[in-house]
């Protein structure tokens, strides 16, 4: 149970991460970026929100795997 949760923990981290990383992009966007700049800032976003699926999707498998075990 004790590694469950240093896992869950990690991933939640991870999620955190790219939740701080988007709230920068978006702040970035509203510096009045040229139009290359903005073309890359929306990859990044495009990107980094792949990326908060990915975690949030590990973390349903681990809590609903973790879910099975203890019933």
């Amino acid at each position: 149970m004790q590694e469950f949760d240093i896992i869950i923990e990690k991933l939640l981290e991870q999620r955190d991460f790219y939740l701080n990383t988007l709230k920068h992009l978006d702040f970035g966007l509203v510096m009045d970026p040229s139009e290359d700049e903005i073309k890359t800032i929306e990859k990044l976003q495009i990107n980094t929100i792949d990326q908060i699926k990915k975690v949030e999707q590990e973390i349903a498998f681990l809590t609903s795997k973790n879910d099975k075990k203890i019933q």
